[in-house]
């Protein structure tokens, strides 16, 4: 499964052979890395979504989340619990191994009662509120960026590379990112987002990571958008991987019927 993603590098003298096949390691296959990280099946979660803006006021979403990898495409579909303004909304995104082939989204909204297609120019739009836009919780893979090692250093104790990623699109909403990948775990612990003039945007970070049936999985990460004075935080609870969630889970007719 592509959702969440990042490294440790052997220094010692006895290790020179491996620290040095490392260091030969290229900003692409660092990312490559990151992209490919195992992280099961499918796995399904609570999500608790808390947006905070600029006055520290809060409101909290819960939504029940489920993702499959299929092998060429992988689906993930979320359903809004509460509170009620947002009941029964959902939302599904199908990601695929075809570089040249965009993710599909929709977007289901109960007032209206009916799904609504997210088209290529509506992926920059927010997401429900948050920090996210719809393109953050697609999958971008790293052949669209050119990527760079800018250095090497530590960050929260964890020994990182530091990942210059420009995108070959020069029309992409973000003009680059700066991303700090753990070596060892490939774990992208923090991921500085630029505009379309180059200005800082907003930060991802990675609080809270675990091992869960022996998968490194993120659990706990917060959007800071700098520019908007607004903060996203989205938790996972009780997350269950590989439990054989059923192909008919990711439809249009489940994303209308709902949980029930």
């Amino acid at each position: 499964m592509k959702y969440q993603k990042i490294l440790t590098l052997l220094l010692a003298f006895g290790f020179a052979t491996n620290a040095y096949a490392q260091q030969k390691l290229t900003g692409l296959q660092v990312m490559e890395k990151v992209y490919n990280r195992p992280t099961g099946k499918d796995m399904e979660a609570t999500l608790v979504m808390t947006l905070i803006n600029a006055n520290g006021d809060k409101r909290v979403r819960v939504i029940k989340q489920y993702i499959r990898d299929f092998g060429k495409v992988e689906k993930k579909i979320m359903f809004f619990v509460s509170p009620p303004d947002v009941r029964n909304t959902s939302f599904m995104n199908w990601s695929y191994d075809d570089p040249n082939k965009e993710d599909d989204q929709w977007i289901y909204l109960p007032a209206l009662k009916r799904i609504k297609r997210i088209s290529s120019d509506s992926k920059g739009d927010y997401f429900m509120g948050s920090d996210f836009t719809y393109d953050d919780l697609g999958d971008r893979k790293p052949t669209q960026d050119n990527h760079k090692i800018l250095r090497e250093e530590k960050y929260r104790g964890e020994d990182c590379y530091v990942i210059e990623s420009v995108p070959k699109d020069p029309d992409y909403m973000y003009s680059k990112t700066i991303t700090w990948v753990i070596k060892g775990k490939w774990i992208g612990l923090k991921r500085e987002f630029y505009d379309e003039d180059g200005e800082y945007l907003k930060t991802l970070t990675v609080d809270k990571y675990e091992k869960i049936k022996g998968y490194w999985i993120i659990t706990k990460v917060t959007m800071d958008n700098v520019q908007k004075h607004h903060k996203t935080i989205m938790e996972l609870k009780d997350v269950k991987i590989d439990t054989g969630i059923p192909a008919r889970m990711f439809t249009e007719r489940m994303m209308k019927r709902g949980l029930h």
